[in-house]
């Protein structure tokens, strides 16, 4: 609890004399900007943030277009951050990343068609059967291998199987976040609490959400992470309010998280305003 309150002094310190708080135009530039940064990692950051909006977002033709970034790391997160889209233009990046000429991100591409069940897919992982087609290359480096690894393990399958938990409802047009969510598990730096978050983030009991947002001012990094995405998928607009103050972040990949997840509670809030009342 010290730690906790530790935290929370230093960011509410932090945050003075901040600019105003959060807009749909803030979060929306933040992203932008950071999509078309100089630094691959923040590039990668925005993307992966990115699978916590709306599939309705003005910024996923952006997202598609970073199919064509240069570096491959930001390219193996518009893998995973499309894979829950089902558009047309996502389908159609995820098909011309299957030409990737860095097999690793051509496989990823492969696995998510297959999975939103589109044709392309079959062929791509029948070609990976008949060994027609690699699965690794020289341009991946160690560290990042141990990361894909970790992608398939027990704590990263455990997640994916709670997409059909109890108490949970999908809403259409929205993903999961599972590429906000994979990012962070394969993070070297990430602690047991900040993982506890996430998988708390699924259970619908309301008395978890004091919790959640105390957990936004920890001193870890990940753990306030982790509880950004873990309110975001909670799906209530309410909680923007509660996300505004984490978009002045001293941490990148909590700003941009902070900022995907409040446009995405606004495009909730917006339809529940626009349904009609009734009788």
């Amino acid at each position: 609890m010290i730690k906790q309150l530790a935290g929370f002094v230093l960011l509410t310190t932090t945050l003075a004399g901040r600019p105003p708080g959060a807009t749909d135009s803030r979060c929306t530039d933040m992203l932008k900007s950071a999509l078309s940064s100089h630094n691959p990692d923040t590039r990668k950051e925005a993307v992966v943030a990115l699978s916590l909006a709306s599939e309705r977002s003005p910024l996923l033709p952006l997202l598609v277009g970073m199919a064509a970034d240069k570096d491959v790391q930001v390219r193996l997160a518009v893998v995973a951050s499309l894979a829950e889209v089902k558009s047309r233009a996502a389908l159609e990046a995820l098909e011309k990343l299957l030409k990737d000429p860095v097999p690793e991100v051509s496989f990823a591409a492969a696995k998510a068609l297959w999975n939103l069940h589109d044709p392309a897919g079959k062929q791509a992982l029948l070609s990976v059967v008949q060994g027609e087609t690699k699965t690794a290359s020289s341009y991946i480096p160690a560290q990042m291998r141990q990361a894909l690894r970790m992608m398939h393990t027990p704590a990263t399958t455990f997640l994916y199987a709670m997409r059909q938990g109890i108490g949970f409802v999908p809403v259409p047009g929205l993903g999961e976040g599972i590429a906000s969510m994979q990012s962070l598990l394969t993070d070297p730096g990430i602690s047991g609490r900040a993982t506890a978050v996430l998988l708390l983030g699924k259970d619908r009991d309301p008395a978890l959400v004091p919790a959640l947002k105390d957990a936004m001012y920890d001193q870890n990094w990940t753990v306030r992470a982790a509880a950004v995405h873990s309110l975001a998928v909670r799906n209530d607009p309410a909680l923007k309010k509660d996300l505004a103050p984490m978009l002045d972040d001293e941490k990148e990949g909590v700003r941009l998280r902070a900022a995907a997840a409040y446009l995405r509670l606004s495009a909730i809030q917006v339809r529940h305003l626009s349904k009609p009342a009734s009788k």
